[in-house]
């Protein structure tokens, strides 16, 4: 839990100093294929407006997941990388 809180600390200083907002981000996250996860991903962008593209692997096993979506602050996109955490079998890149 220490080394998530780290991370999203260390992610929020590099957005503040790189990323002027409102703007467009790119979440990018692989999700099994065996279940509602894709849907899951989905629909947890789904009133935001978001741009949604999927690809499945070549094995069909998971499912690549690309979500353009504006935002406004460094803390947004915080917060959508935390409720994506609790998508089972979720990776995000």
């Amino acid at each position: 839990m220490e080394d998530k809180k780290a991370f999203y600390i260390k992610l929020k200083a590099q957005l503040d100093d790189t990323t002027e907002f409102p703007a467009d981000y790119m979440y990018k996250f692989i999700v099994p294929t065996d279940g509602d996860q894709v849907k899951e991903v989905e629909d947890l962008f789904d009133d935001a407006g978001a741009v949604i593209k999927t690809k499945k692997s070549k094995t069909g096993k998971y499912c690549s997941v690309s979500i353009v979506l504006k935002v406004v602050s460094s803390d947004k996109v915080i917060s959508y990388y935390k409720k994506a955490e609790s998508i089972k079998g979720i990776i995000s890149l």
